[in-house]
């Protein structure tokens, strides 16, 4: 494609606005490799640097990887619910960083976003789904016991596939927001017990979901959030 320029923006901000734009809009497929940035320089009239942080800008956004070496370079990424989601997720987990929100409005919006995502997998949820939730929670008995860091890497993977058996991709993509964030207060502290605790609710939750019953399903997610709020896990994460 040919890049224009743009003298109402400052020049990073041009080549940033229209690599994105060319991205989202599919001038560039996933996978495809960039322009070098001596190629773009010349595109844009711009310096190397310039160009050097628009494409740091749009890696921060998960818009591109940099692969280093003589055959790296920029590749666009797969815009999907998952790349959303980690651009949110950054987006959140910086905010919270600086002190703008609190974990007790993170947690509030979880139990908003949940219930209501545990009743909509019961009713839109297929084989392959109710079968993912059911391996994860094979895999989340044995972390219960032994591995904390995978227990909560287990459990951010449980609540984001319900909300991606919804079907919803923009639910799916809040959900893997929140818990990319959450995850790093939960079951870092938990005992055994409490863990296996979870586990069991989470097989309730599955059960709730596989059966195709929103209420069960709901009233399930509901139990498994007031048992987390017991714990107060993400009250004991340590300050930022």
């Amino acid at each position: 494609m040919s890049f224009r320029p743009a003298p109402v923006r400052r020049a990073r901000e041009q080549v940033e606005v229209q690599l994105r734009e060319a991205i989202l809009s599919g001038t560039f497929s996933s996978g495809d490799r960039l322009p070098t940035e001596m190629e773009l320089a010349e595109s844009f009239g711009v310096s190397r640097t310039t160009i050097r942080e628009a494409l740091g800008a749009l890696a921060s956004d998960g818009l591109i990887s940099k692969v280093p070496g003589a055959s790296g370079g920029s590749f666009v990424r797969v815009v999907d619910h998952e790349s959303l989601g980690l651009s949110l997720g950054r987006s959140i987990d910086d905010t919270l960083k600086f002190g703008t929100i609190n974990f007790e409005e993170i947690n509030h919006v979880r139990r908003l976003l949940e219930v209501p995502s545990a009743r909509e997998a019961a009713r839109m949820r297929n084989d392959d789904d109710v079968e993912a939730l059911r391996d994860i929670i094979e895999r989340q008995k044995k972390a219960a016991l032994e591995d904390p860091d995978e227990m909560a890497s287990l459990d951010s993977r449980f609540h984001t596939k319900i909300a991606e058996a919804s079907g919803n991709r923009v639910l799916a993509s809040l959900a893997f927001a929140l818990h990319s964030v959450i995850r790093q207060a939960l079951f870092l502290n938990v005992t055994p017990e409490q863990g296996s605790a979870a586990v069991r609710q989470h097989i309730d939750l599955a059960r709730g979901i596989a059966n195709g019953d929103p209420d069960e399903a709901g009233k399930a997610m509901e139990s498994h959030l007031d048992y987390l709020d017991q714990l107060q896990l993400w009250r004991k994460k340590p300050a930022i």
